[in-house]
């Protein structure tokens, strides 16, 4: 099928005509962003920063022109009689124009020269571990993130209208009801396994320093096993992974080495992975159109949780990796994998997000989501922060950081002003397991799945029923039409259940 014959009304094809501008922007920025956080010589920012923002404003001009505006109208006069890939595209740019509607152009240039900079400040102030060196930048994109919350516009909470930006329709109220709910049905899960150590607390494979070149080979081979394709697809290093979908043709990914406690870059991949597929998949039809990104950070976020936990911290999984573990890394062939699985699945409080085990990550985003919300409401200050960070995460976890490295710094979210985006990540737990247990209803046990090595039959369900869709359809109604209901938490509870408490 054609991009044409998805595509029929005249009025949809000029928009998308006129719209291929804007995307090319788009593409140059995502490369110009992938750039940054790789291979750009480190005093660059200020000059990027500007090219950012030069581009978000030309980006705006153009969505808002008014030829662009108007043809936009017609196509709404008419809606009705659009089919779903039409209705969609209009609902997409719908969206996005309302949103450059709102915000003025100094704010949007202001926002993108900032962010250049607050990314340089935080990677100099992570490696130092001193937060006073990121401090000025925190604060300035906390400020600019209020003034974008009131030009968006909300109807009870100020930080409504960040979450929006990230998940359409989640407002805090929601977001707090369903972490609410989640912390409190996990955190006694996770007690009676950390008491009692159904799984470890530590394993001495985490002290275990690994060969950098050897590493890097395994993960190649573990994107192997899922025929990543090389011809469509990069992984690469940065200070903290990440994923770009540069178009449905170039996707980037990439991970960090820190040359022990080897799991830490294999998960990183495998969740990266997750992210990857979904932009791979999507309707090659929608090439070039407002219709090729994923439909949520949340659903994004489901898909590189589902393969780096469900799939990817699996027992069976682990059979699968120990031939691939042995031959590269020797000190492996020491542990049979039941030891590795319990390497995989180690259970206690970290003080590093990225390196949680399932059972403490969401209590990592309950802090960062209360710290966010305090922020944007002007209820904490930069000044206070570390220290409600640190006492916030004794509260949930148990610790506290002593260094600012391992405490406030460790993410790189607040410095390229991403306020609102970590509720996301629970967000895509739940929908993990929602979308597992939808999974298992038509092809069988994952378990078994995996097993057999049918990675393109889960790969092709997914493609199915979620990635094909790009931005098509809203996020709840994606998930409804994938597993016949909104977000429902009991699934992934209970996923955790059986798995850490069922042995």
């Amino acid at each position: 099928m054609s991009t044409t014959e998805i595509f029929k009304k005249e009025i949809i094809k000029e928009i998308l005509e006129k719209y291929r501008v804007i995307w090319a922007l788009g593409h140059a920025s995502s490369l110009m962003g992938w750039d940054s956080e790789t291979y750009m010589p480190k005093q660059a920012y200020i000059d990027r920063g500007v090219a950012s923002s030069e581009i978000s404003v030309l980006s705006r001009s153009l969505l808002l022109d008014k030829d662009f505006l108007s043809k936009l109208d017609r196509a709404k006069e008419v809606y009705e009689d659009l089919n779903d890939y039409e209705k969609g595209v209009i609902r997409v740019l719908d969206r996005a124009v309302k949103i450059y509607r709102a915000l003025p152009e100094d704010l949007i240039k202001e926002m993108a020269l900032t962010r250049e900079e607050a990314r340089a400040h935080w990677v100099q102030a992570r490696y130092k571990s001193d937060y006073n060196i990121f401090k000025p930048y925190l604060a300035k994109n906390i400020e600019l993130s209020i003034k974008a919350a009131e030009y968006l516009g909300y109807d009870i909470d100020r930080y409504d209208a960040l979450l929006d930006l990230f998940e359409e329709g989640l407002t805090y109220r929601k977001a707090k009801s369903i972490l609410d709910e989640v912390a409190s049905k996990i955190k006694p899960i996770f007690e009676k396994v950390y008491d009692e150590e159904i799984f470890p607390s530590k394993h001495p494979l985490e002290d275990v320093k690994y060969d950098i070149e050897a590493m890097k080979e395994i993960n190649k081979e573990v994107l192997k096993l899922f025929n990543y394709p090389w011809d469509r697809a990069r992984l690469d290093i940065s200070a903290h992974p990440f994923t770009t979908g540069i178009s449905l043709d170039d996707v980037r990914i990439t991970t960090r080495y820190e040359g022990y406690d080897f799991r830490r870059t294999l998960y990183a991949v495998l969740h990266e992975y997750g992210h990857a597929l979904y932009d791979l998949q999507i309707d090659p039809n929608f090439k070039y159109t407002p219709l090729e990104g994923g439909a949520s950070l949340g659903i994004h976020e489901s898909q590189s949780r589902f393969w780096e936990n469900i799939i990817g911290r699996s027992r069976e999984f682990t059979e699968i990796l120990k031939p691939v573990l042995d031959e590269k890394l020797h000190f492996v062939r020491d542990y049979d994998v039941e030891e590795l699985y319990k390497y995989f699945n180690i259970v206690r409080p970290t003080y590093i997000r990225v390196d949680s085990d399932q059972l403490t990550y969401d209590l990592h985003i309950v802090l960062r989501f209360r710290m966010e919300h305090m922020f944007i409401n002007g209820e904490l200050t930069v000044d206070d922060a570390p220290e409600i960070w640190n006492n916030t995460m004794e509260e949930l976890l148990g610790i506290k950081p002593k260094r600012d490295s391992e405490g406030i710094l460790q993410d790189i979210h607040w410095s390229i002003g991403l306020m609102g985006y970590f509720p996301t990540y629970t967000l895509g737990n739940i929908l993990s397991a929602q979308i597992a247990y939808s999974m298992e209803k038509k092809l069988g046990k994952i378990s078994d799945l995996i097993i057999d090595s049918r990675f393109s039959d889960i790969q092709n369900y997914l493609k199915d029923e979620i990635h094909r869709y790009g931005g098509m359809y809203k996020p709840e109604e994606l998930i409804i039409r994938a597993t016949g209901e909104d977000i429902n938490p009991e699934y992934y509870i209970r996923y955790l259940r059986n798995k850490f408490l069922t042995q």
